[in-house]
């Protein structure tokens, strides 16, 4: 009976309101996937499923005519008689013959050269015609993962909620969106998302929005991670490689080019396979092109495949897309992924200007009830019909998330996974209540992952408990969370103890309360420049003890909200005891019989002696954010704020020390910094981080609170780019209560020049140059060069980077070599 019933609603969600449905087929009567559809006259049309099949509703007209446009394909037309609607038909395609001309042939010219010069000449003009327009906008993302394993690091995935078969394969993400939209070249844009479905969740909101899909071949570069050079940018002939393949007339007897090209250099960012170009109007007609993944930096890509079908309207003279799809194969490790999005843009109003105050800083607006759309306005709207595979995971998870949702089934899976057994005591222990969506954690004794040396504590850990709260997150923003960590040091035989509480209040200011307060151990310079991880390395291994640490005992509260578009204001308020630390091990697997430095940062020789006397004081920051032209999308569960990479980030920050313990160590400190990422086109991209900083009434501060410089002196770098960090600087070498001065800049070439250098090109890597600045009044200028390659690596596996360095500092110069390995992030 339960089949039945599936096949019942599997047969009733495939029925539809479409005056036309039928299934386009080529002449051996197999079906072609993706076919476009198109009403003549009109920019209104759609296209087939993978299957085949289509579904059409007609716009109002005296003698519609369907337009069937398929590449590889001839054209075709077919009359509707409206007195017999609503019927169903089956297209069958003719593969197209293409034609050479003579000249073709010849040995001499290359004819294709010839077309993309006129293309190229005619993008201003063709480009121009599509300037502004409205539309409406749909979108259907479909993501499959197959040969999942059982386990990922020792854990369990599941089945994903239902997405998973015994194999590890199925779908694992579905959404499909209408959009009205207003577009502006080249960015301005208005979308308001009328209609919303994902798969498997009754309030979800899909992530398929027209702001992801302009990927326009009229421009010099199409943003993929990396600018991708188009085929018909001006620069184009230095990358391609052009072959005319054949030529073919639509059905309004324009002659269509078909032209294959190809890459001048393997590792550059190009595309491959065709474009094809409108004789005459030079504009284009369809593109059917792959991406490379190691070409656009994406190693775990395998390929994308970008196809995009124009339609000529003749009452507006216009060559305007009306269909696009991406698809993707990625995966490593015998796990593959596989992605397609399918988008159709219908009813066009191309325009000469928009009103003012059309385009605002909202991009992106979900309406209230966007996803409570139902089966009835899909099955009637819909312009792509669902596969089978898509009918089915729709039901499928449906069902499951009414069922998993329920709190029944939330009871009863709480009841088996908060069972307490007394080996949790040792490896941790949640007990959740996911109806109430709270839980609460203990860490257990063995919580092995936070392991760490330091010659302070010796040998440390934690382990602590947390409840968390999240009834309201989806719906509200809201979520409170209260922890407290434990942190032992076995060679000082000493525990700590902290606690934190954190509110959100909403999802739209994100306005957000915290407190914290307990004894811990810190290190002198706030940033952390050099993580437990590689301390615990470089001592027992090497006996370089690099980390300094004191012991804070303190007390504070903070708040921070975004009060205006791209304005973020935070303000906190400490009270803060501070006393020295001594090392209280010497303790190495190797060089035993050399000695650590002190933990004096000040005096490295000397374990006596403390770089500050315990004292207290009252500390309090505001730090105001700006971001330039920001961006945000607006959706029922929240705002998304959207950095404007065209601007600059700025920062302005005040810290005052009051009600000190001794005058001595009340201070103000203010400071400024800037980052910007200039984008140099094709040719990389430029990052620049500029800080500068001064104190007053601080000459006899404590050390604790001097600025401290990010330096490095493991020879091992941990982040992907170096815009806060000096690469040989020793850590607190600089350190300063005075003015200051620091800049970092760092050149990413994106392979633009390591593309064309033979051998090295094999590498597939990027140049990397980088320039450090650092000025102080009590010390000598420092400056650092460097120069370096990233994205190193074994097949997909680009975690490398490896940095050659030169310092100077009052006439003395050093040089050594930084190994970056970015995947110690993952382990920290």
């Amino acid at each position: 009976m339960k089949k039945h019933y599936a096949i019942f609603l599997l047969l009733l969600s495939i029925w539809s309101h479409a005056q036309i449905k039928g299934t386009i087929v080529d002449e051996q009567g197999k079906p072609l996937p993706y076919v476009t559809i198109l009403q003549e006259d009109s920019f209104y049309g759609t296209t087939s499923n993978d299957q085949g099949n289509f579904e059409f509703t007609l716009k109002k007209s005296e003698k519609p005519v369907l337009i069937f446009q398929f590449l590889g394909f001839k054209t075709q037309k077919v009359t509707i008689e409206t007195a017999k609607l609503p019927y169903s038909i089956v297209v069958k395609m003719i593969e197209e013959t293409f034609s050479l001309n003579e000249v073709v042939i010849s040995r001499n010219v290359n004819p294709a050269l010839a077309i993309i010069k006129k293309a190229i000449a005619a993008r201003k003009r063709n480009t121009e015609k599509t300037n502004r327009f409205t539309a409406d906008f749909y979108s259907r993302g479909i993501f499959k993962l197959e040969n999942a394993p059982k386990k990922i690091l020792g854990q369990k995935i599941g089945d994903l909620d239902g997405a998973l078969d015994s194999t590890g394969t199925g779908i694992i993400s579905l959404s499909e969106t209408f959009s009205k939209i207003s577009f502006e070249k080249p960015n301005k844009l208005k979308e308001v998302v009328t209609a919303s479905k994902v798969s498997g969740s009754n309030n979800g909101y899909s992530y398929n929005t027209a702001r992801s899909s302009f990927y326009d071949f009229y421009d010099n570069t199409i943003d993929f991670g990396v600018p991708m050079i188009s085929p018909i940018a001006s620069s184009a002939f230095n990358y391609y490689n052009y072959k005319l393949e054949g030529t073919f007339f639509d059905e309004n007897n324009n002659q269509i080019n078909k032209i294959l090209v190809s890459a001048k250099r393997d590792s550059e960012p190009v595309f491959e396979g065709h474009i094809y170009i409108v004789e005459d109007s030079w504009a284009i007609y369809a593109v059917d092109l792959d991406i490379k993944g190691y070409r656009m930096k994406e190693e775990f890509v395998d390929i994308m495949t970008l196809k995009q079908n124009f339609s000529f309207n003749k009452a507006a003279a216009i060559w305007a897309k009306n269909t696009q799809s991406l698809e993707l194969v990625a995966g490593a490790f015998s796990v593959k992924f596989k992605g397609k999005y399918n988008y159709v843009y219908n009813n066009y109003d191309f325009i000469s200007a928009f009103a003012p105050k059309t385009f605002t800083n909202e991009i992106t607006r979900i309406e209230i009830n966007a996803n409570k759309k139902d089966s009835t306005f899909w099955n009637s709207n819909r312009p792509i019909p669902l596969t089978s595979e898509e009918n089915l995971d729709y039901i499928r998870k449906d069902s499951i998330y009414k069922t998993r949702n329920s709190p029944r089934y939330l009871d009863s899976i709480d009841a088996k996974n908060n069972k307490f057994r007394f080996l949790k005591i040792l490896t941790g222990y949640t007990y959740t209540n996911s109806v109430k969506k709270q839980n609460f954690s203990y860490d257990g004794l063995l919580n092995l992952g936070s392991l760490s040396f330091n010659t302070v504590q010796g040998y440390n850990f934690d382990t602590g408990f947390r409840f968390t709260s999240r009834k309201n997150q989806e719906t509200k923003g809201q979520y409170t969370s209260i922890g407290t960590k434990f942190n032992y040091g076995f060679a000082e035989d000493r525990l700590r103890a902290t606690g934190q509480f954190t509110h959100r209040f909403n999802n739209q200011n994100y306005a957000t309360i915290y407190a914290t307060g307990g004894s811990e151990v810190k290190q002198f310079n706030a940033s952390e420049p050099i993580s437990k991880f590689m301390n615990s390395i470089s001592s027992l291994f090497f006996k370089n003890n690099f980390m300094k640490l004191y012991q804070l005992e303190s007390v504070a509260m903070g708040y921070n909200q975004n009060i205006a578009n791209g304005l973020n204001l935070g303000v906190r308020t400490s009270y803060e005891k501070r006393k020295p630390l001594f090392n209280t091990t010497d303790f190495s697997y190797f060089k035993k019989e050399d000695f650590y430095s002190s933990n004096n940062p000040l005096d490295p020789t000397n374990e006596l002696s403390a770089p500050f006397e315990t004292h207290h004081l009252v500390k309090s920051n505001l730090l105001l954010r700006i971001n330039f032209g920001n961006k945000y999308a607006t959706r029922p569960d929240g705002k998304f704020n959207i950095r404007n990479s065209d601007y600059p980030t700025l920062y302005f920050g005040l810290e005052k020390a009051w009600a000190a313990s001794d005058k001595k160590y009340e201070f103000e400190h203010w400071n400024t910094s800037a980052f910007y990422d200039l984008k140099l086109g094709n040719k990389g991209l430029l990052g620049i981080n500029l800080k500068a900083g001064l104190f007053t009434n601080a000459k006899n501060i404590a050390f604790t609170d001097y600025k401290h410089f990010n330096g490095n002196q493991t020879n091992i770098g941990q982040t992907a780019r170096y815009l806060n960090t000096f690469k040989l600087l020793p850590y607190y070498s600089q350190s300063t209560n005075d003015r200051y001065f620091e800049a970092h800049t760092e050149y990413n070439d994106n392979g633009y020049l390591m593309n064309k250098i033979p051998l090295l090109n094999k590498l597939k890597s990027t140049l990397i140059l980088g320039a450090h600045q650092l000025s102080t009044p009590s010390a000598k200028s420092y400056s650092e060069l460097s120069v370096g390659l990233d994205n190193l690596g074994f097949g997909k596996l680009k975690l490398f980077r490896v940095d050659y360095v030169r310092s100077f500092q009052n006439g003395v110069s050093k040089d050594g070599v930084v190994f970056g390995l970015k995947i110690l992030n993952v382990l920290e």
